[in-house]
């Protein structure tokens, strides 16, 4: 069993959030690379045979530039906060179509005291987020399969943060799962304890949340006429 990351990349990330700068981030550009990317990459590419058995169709790319690695540098041309940096970071592992049309997508995330693993589509073009809700709306018995099976939902959670207060126009009140058609975000997530990230069993852990969480992201892609 590997170890990926340590408590230095940790370290490194606070260091990031505290020194948010340009100046600081170059001095310590090396950390960046040997404690954040480097084994994020071998992560992503370890979970390669993982994904595969999850799904033929999604893609664990560990290649550094256009991969499933987020880039670390924040876009801040129409953003507020001007600080130059993510202080964590992501990975997407991608459906092989997701580059053509809007697809759900599997997502890790390290950061001190906030890890997770999620999947699904956060904040989806308005395009696809009508045609989950339909297509909740025609089969609400698989969608309880999916997203509330009760063995699923001991494990994961489903994203609470962004709901339409009234149900959307067309829709009825007295929907059996009235409340998901409310949803902005259509993502299911569980938090990884900061030991587990830096211990030997990450990728067994990680195997077990992607086959948890295929069921959700397969009737998604079905919403959108995507294979899974």
């Amino acid at each position: 069993m590997s170890r990926y990351f340590s408590d230095a990349s940790f370290k490194f990330l606070r260091g990031l959030a505290r020194h948010n700068e340009r100046e600081w981030f170059q001095a310590h550009k090396a950390e960046y690379d040997e404690q954040v990317r480097a084994p994020f990459q071998r992560l992503l590419t370890d979970l390669q045979p993982v994904l595969a058995g999850v799904s033929e169709h999604y893609r664990s790319e560990p290649k550094t530039v256009g991969g499933s690695l987020f880039r670390i540098q924040r876009d801040t041309r129409f953003a507020n906060d001007k600080t130059p940096y993510k202080t964590w970071q992501g990975a997407r592992l991608f459906h092989e179509r997701g580059r053509q049309v809007e697809a759900p997508s599997f997502y890790l995330h390290l950061q001190p005291g906030n890890c997770f693993i999620a999947a699904g589509l956060w904040h989806p073009e308005p395009d696809s987020l009508r045609r989950i809700r339909h297509f909740i709306l025609d089969n609400p018995g698989s969608w309880k399969a999916a997203a509330h099976d009760p063995k699923f939902r001991r494990r994961f959670d489903l994203d609470e943060d962004e709901m339409l207060v009234r149900m959307p126009r067309g829709f009825p009140d007295d929907f059996e799962f009235a409340h998901d058609l409310r949803r902005k975000n259509f993502v299911a997530l569980r938090a990884i304890d900061d030991e587990v990230m830096t211990g030997p069993r990450l990728l067994k852990t990680l195997q077990t949340d992607l086959s948890g969480l295929a069921p959700f992201t397969d009737y998604l892609c079905a919403a959108l006429d995507l294979e899974f």
